[in-house]
């Protein structure tokens, strides 16, 4: 059989309630701090839920043309500005950028929501305006492969690029289909990920109609507690997390900085229901379990797992379930946390910003505690949830992140070594 393809992380870019520095965005994991604020975007007063993890510090900078920033949906911004910072990141600006064969370069950066800022402008003009005054823009900047594709045009990368939308497993979806492309020989570099911006009145009305959110307005950086039995739903988040996979050979080639290796990963569905996971965690564990086989991993290796973790009543039990099952007695020698706890979850960018801070653990040989787990349900039992920063030499990284529809996602990351 044909020995897999390596292929490793070279950059990485940030969108978050922490702002876009890596390093600092680490840090402020490390001290446990929350990134939940009240919600300035637009009115919120008649609302149950009147806070999120808005993006803080964004600023559009030299990475997009001013008068086309200022009309795309903020998705699109996010999608451009974490793309341009991941591939900065990697050392591909100027010259190195040009050297690239573009023909093997692609990008995909997923939305599990696309342009709902862009929808809702759009849809109001039409009610109060009529269709005449619509902006011929409204189409391109609401559907989800638009950040991809502006992306590509400012870059010239011509290679595989669409856009991946399977809710808040999104990311991880696009990271793991960017592989493949890799592994496949499509492409030598891709650039992937999530973006999302839909802490609006459409996407807070619509999480609120189906009681997903935290009503904690009182004290809303407790208000994302995975695992604890207070936990009262989820907190929206937003952002955009984005890394630049090489294969090995490339990476080389060129000199690239490599901050991680990516061994393998899969995904799967719960065929079970529209919004809530399978109470045994039946995908999660089938995704686990396929994750593996793909990197030819003993699960002994896996040391850590950044865990889906949203808070919700149901998928907190589910996930824990499921890593018992995958793991069996391994699984009390795990280090486990959930960095929706301070960031909130941002759908569509979740799983991109919890690859990174996957990545930044590796290379630090630190991980960032959960905060607000003060009264553990008894599911979690033995189960290591790191509640205080520690050191931690991670051999294999899992990073998990689930979508409603039943969308399940595992990968698995590793220090590099030559």
């Amino acid at each position: 059989m044909e020995k897999k393809k390596r292929i490793v992380i070279t950059g990485m870019g940030l969108i978050s309630c922490f702002g876009s520095d890596l390093d600092k965005f680490y840090q402020c994991l490390l001290e446990g701090k929350s990134g939940i604020t009240p919600i300035k975007q637009f009115p919120v007063e008649d609302y149950p839920t009147r806070f999120a993890g808005s993006a803080q510090d964004f600023v559009v900078g030299d990475f997009m043309d001013k008068k086309q920033a200022r009309r795309v949906d903020p998705f699109i911004r996010f999608t451009m500005v974490a793309g341009k910072r991941a591939l900065k990141h990697a050392g591909l600006s100027g010259d190195a950028l040009e050297k690239l064969d573009k023909t093997k370069c692609g990008i995909l950066i997923g939305t599990g929501m696309g342009g709902m800022n862009a929808l809702f402008n759009g849809t109001q003009t039409i009610l109060e305006k009529g269709h005449k005054r619509l902006t011929p823009f409204f189409i391109p900047y609401i559907i989800t492969n638009m950040g991809g594709a502006l992306l590509a045009i400012d870059t010239g990368f011509m290679g595989p690029n669409y856009s991946v939308s399977t809710a808040c497993a999104t990311a991880n979806f696009a990271i793991h289909a960017a592989a493949g492309h890799i592994r496949n020989g499509q492409a030598d570099l891709m650039v992937c990920g999530g973006a999302e911006s839909a802490i609006n009145p459409l996407g807070l009305s619509g999480f609120v109609a189906i009681k997903a959110l935290s009503t904690r307005n009182e004290d809303p950086e407790k208000a994302s507690r995975p695992w604890d039995k207070n936990r009262d739903g989820f907190v929206m988040g937003e952002g955009a997390g984005v890394l630049v996979l090489e294969s090995l050979e490339h990476a080389l080639a060129r000199g690239a900085p490599i901050l991680a290796e990516y061994l393998g990963g899969a995904i799967s569905c719960d065929a079970y229901h529209m919004t809530n996971p399978h109470k045994e965690g039946a995908g999660v564990l089938l995704s686990i379990e396929n994750a593996l086989k793909d990197a030819g991993v003993q699960k002994e290796r896996v040391n850590y797992i950044n865990a889906h973790a949203t808070s919700t009543l149901v998928g907190d039990v589910a996930e824990a379930i499921a890593i018992k099952t995958a793991f069996q007695e391994h699984a009390q020698s795990i280090k486990i946390n959930g960095t929706k706890s301070m960031v909130g979850h941002c759908l569509g960018a979740a799983a991109g910003i919890e690859a990174i801070a996957t990545i930044l653990a590796i290379q630090k040989g630190k991980i960032h505690p959960t905060i607000n787990l003060d009264d553990p349900e008894e599911v979690i039992g033995d189960l290591d949830i790191v509640r205080e920063a520690e050191d931690h030499k991670i051999d294999v990284a899992l990073s998990n992140s689930f979508g409603f529809g039943g969308h399940n996602s595992s990968l698995l990351f590793a220090p590099y070594t030559p």
